[in-house]
Order: structure tokens, then C-alpha cells, then sequence
């Protein structure tokens, strides 16, 4: 869902948060998908995916988190239960208060909100990183 670009804006933040999600759009979300279909098994059992049409996002500890070119990060917000954020990036209004307009607006939780493109993304849907999902993105992708 695209967010209202007057709604805030953004800020570098003074430290990046610690990586827990790789978030690929458009081309890098394909590169992406096909670097996950070579990851060893070990290592995609301790990750979760969830994916539309425009994005992928992979969820795990930063050490599991695949990387292909046009890849960015994610964390969860210390001071915002259910909302994620980038790790380079933190909205000019405070997080705890975004967080809680977001939750009443999407009645849904974790919300993942980007920055460009400005989106949220809900992330309770993620599933478990196995072949199968990953055939079911593809597929999806290929409808739309």
C-alpha cells in the first residue's frame, strides 16, 4: 500500500539499526529470489519470506540475510512494538506514534514502512524459507 507522501518525512539515522530483514524491489526482488533458491538448507530454515508483486522481504539475524545487488535492510523499531523500519533511514515524527496511527489504519501487525518507494508492508504473513514458498512467489509474480 503506498503511504501519503505529506503524512512525514524521513531522516538518516545517527547509527544503522542491526539488519533483521533484506527488502528487494522490483529486478533486485528477482535477483533476490533466485539467490535464495541456492542458499543451503541449514540456512534457509532460519529465515521467512513474504512477497507481492513489487517485493520481496526476507526476515532472520542479520548473519542469515542474503545479499544481491539493489538490496536494502530492515529492522524492528526499539521504541515501536510491530513497526519495522530501514536501518539507515527513521521517520521526522516519533516512531511510537507512526507506529500506532499505522496499526489503527491496517489492523495488522509487524508493518513494515519504507521509505522509496513509500510503502507499507504488513509482515504478519510471512512464511517459513522453503523451496515450496518460493515456487509460490514465482508463480505469483508470473501473474502479475
Amino acid at each position: 500500500m503506498t503511504v501519503a507522501a505529506h503524512t512525514w518525512g524521513w531522516r538518516s539515522r545517527r547509527s544503522p539499526a542491526e539488519p533483521r530483514a533484506a527488502v528487494a524491489w522490483g529486478e533486485a526482488a528477482r535477483r533476490l529470489h533466485a539467490r535464495l533458491l541456492l542458499i543451503p538448507a541449514e540456512q534457509a530454515a532460519r529465515l521467512q519470506a513474504t512477497a507481492n508483486a513489487q517485493v520481496l522481504v526476507v526476515s532472520g539475524v542479520a548473519d542469515d540475510l542474503p545479499w544481491v545487488d539493489g538490496v536494502e535492510y530492515a529492522a524492528p523499531e526499539d521504541g515501536a512494538p510491530g513497526l519495522w523500519l530501514p536501518t539507515s533511514w527513521e521517520p521526522d515524527v516519533p516512531a511510537d506514534v507512526l507506529g500506532q496511527a499505522l496499526a489503527v489504519g491496517f489492523k495488522r501487525a509487524p508493518l513494515l514502512v519504507w521509505r522509496s518507494p513509500q510503502a507499507v508492508i504488513p509482515l504478519d504473513r510471512q512464511l517459513p524459507l522453503t523451496p515450496e514458498h518460493l515456487q509460490r512467489i514465482a508463480a505469483y509474480w508470473v501473474g502479475h
